[in-house]
């Protein structure tokens, strides 16, 4: 019983010290990216057919375009919207991560897994 909470220890702390990094780079160290256009955005621009995009892609009838816009959160001041959209884009994809792993993980597949190592 005491070596499962050690590892339940291990894990959450693992866990904790991965977002905590993942937050950093989000929130401190986005702001410092390069403005210059992504590896996409850079052959379009080269062989010149970036201005044949769709104007009304299907991706703008998204729910999240209202609220991103790029790589910065819209509506809020511009030094602070890359941050912050970082700070969201990192939270919500542990989110998704996290919920997914406990709807996959069986509950029947844990207990069994516990009664092994007893």
């Amino acid at each position: 019983m005491t070596n499962q909470h050690s590892n339940t220890q291990g894990n959450r702390s693992f866990i904790l010290t991965g977002i905590g990094i993942a937050l950093i780079v989000a929130v401190f160290v986005s702001p410092f990216a390069s403005s210059d256009p992504d590896g996409l955005e850079r052959v379009a621009q080269d062989l010149e057919f970036e201005d044949k995009a769709i104007e009304d892609a299907p991706a703008n009838q998204l729910p999240f375009y209202s609220v991103f816009e790029e790589y910065a959160l819209r509506g809020v001041p511009e030094s602070v919207a890359t941050p912050l959209a970082g700070l969201a884009g990192t939270v919500i994809t542990f989110g998704v991560a996290w919920g997914a792993g406990k709807l996959l993980i069986r509950p029947s597949a844990q207990a069994n897994h516990q009664q092994g190592e007893e």
